[in-house]
């Protein structure tokens, strides 16, 4: 880790202010980071000192040079930390990534005596960038961690999965009905067929939020089935009002959670999520008018996130549409209404303004769901 430039004094204070992340025996050349950093560690890596407190995310990649530099897929975790606590993790040979130690008060007291002897062997935290990552999970507490961090208590670039039904013998295999894994296959479809149904092993996956895919309430009329699905304010007060009641900004939490994982954690469904939740936010033309210190979070939220992606990164490659314009073309037009709180209006305009310059996207044309919306309609409803 490359050694950071500042103030003696300043680094004094964070030196005995500031946490430690104590990491025994990782392999030299190894992918380690924490935040917005990454590092190749060296052969005297012990870890990290100097953590500002708060919410950070570890993540390491095993790396095999033989052969070739071959990166393995980026494991990792969100942690809270306090001024001065220590906390101490290992690397896993087997599993080849970083896991959690239990320490007694009593080791931990010996390794706090000793932190001016651990010094060279600890990289200092980079403060160049804890602006940058703050702007990016400020909504980000330790219980909403907590709720959302796997049971696992990693967070993977690619899906733990394990099979259904698990059928090492023949015997087994004869028992569902299927041929014995040597039997020569006729056709590519009946090889695909062949192959064994996977899950997501339990307890691996992030929790989040279930978005509903039903947009309105049971017993709804027509024209309420109607106006929920074209307003998803409904959908949205169901989501907060189960996961978040206390403090329905959580919901900003998870959105600011799932892009981490993603710009960070290399998690793809967490980017899939990140949509489906902003999709969620921006077409609830009720809860706008109604969430006012909600939606002028959101801006702030969007603002930091949007900062840190390319303008195209958004365009689907098949329709080159970008989600991201039509998304919040829907959500800029609802905040036009004389309704619409007039400080969150004044700061629609200036994000507005914002993007049109930085990215030129063009958000006066008419988005393509202006066209009217085809409703399905539950079994039994019927229009008079």
């Amino acid at each position: 880790m490359a050694t950071v430039e500042m103030d003696q004094e300043l680094a004094k204070k964070l030196f005995f202010e500031g946490g430690t992340l104590i990491i025994l025996a990782v392999p030299e050349g190894t992918e380690f980071g924490i935040d917005y950093n990454c590092w190749q560690v060296g052969p005297k890596f012990k870890g990290v000192k100097m953590i500002p407190p708060g919410i950070h995310f570890l993540h390491c990649s095993a790396v095999n040079d033989r052969g070739g530099h071959v990166t393995g897929p980026r494991t990792g975790c969100f942690f809270h930390i306090r001024p001065k606590e220590i906390l101490v993790k290992r690397w896993d040979k087997r599993e080849e990534e970083i896991i959690h130690v239990e320490v007694s008060e009593e080791e931990l007291d010996r390794i706090r005596d000793n932190l001016r002897e651990l010094d060279s062997w600890l990289g200092p935290y980079p403060y160049e960038t804890l602006k940058r990552w703050v702007s990016l999970t400020n909504l980000v507490t330790d219980p909403l961690v907590q709720r959302l961090q796997p049971e696992s208590g990693k967070i993977s670039a690619f899906s733990e999965v394990e099979p259904e039904l698990i059928m090492p013998h023949t015997k087994d295999r004869a028992e569902q009905n299927l041929l014995p894994y040597d039997t020569l296959c006729k056709s590519y479809e009946e090889g695909l067929a062949r192959l064994p149904k996977m899950k997501i092993k339990p307890g691996t996956e992030i929790r989040f939020s279930k978005i509903p895919i039903r947009k309105y309430p049971e017993g709804a009329s027509p024209a309420e089935i109607t106006k929920c699905n074209m307003d998803f304010s409904y959908a949205l007060d169901s989501v907060i009002n189960q996961r978040y009641p206390a403090n329905p900004k959580d919901i900003l939490g998870e959105l600011q959670f799932s892009f981490v994982c993603f710009l960070i954690g290399s998690v793809y469904d967490a980017f899939e999520h990140w949509k489906d939740l902003l999709r969620l936010l921006c077409h609830a033309e009720e809860a706008v008018r109604k969430r006012t210190d909600l939606y002028t979070a959101l801006i702030s939220v969007l603002y930091h996130q949007l900062n840190q992606i390319p303008a195209d990164f958004f365009v689907d490659i098949v329709s080159k549409d970008n989600f991201l314009t039509t998304t919040l073309q829907e959500f800029f037009s609802y905040t036009c209404g004389p309704d619409v709180d007039k400080t969150l209006q004044k700061r629609v305009e200036k994000f507005k303004d914002h993007l049109t310059k930085k990215f030129k996207w063009d958000f006066d044309m008419e988005p393509d769901d202006c066209a009217p919306v085809m409703v399905e309609m539950p079994d039994g409803v019927v229009l008079d």
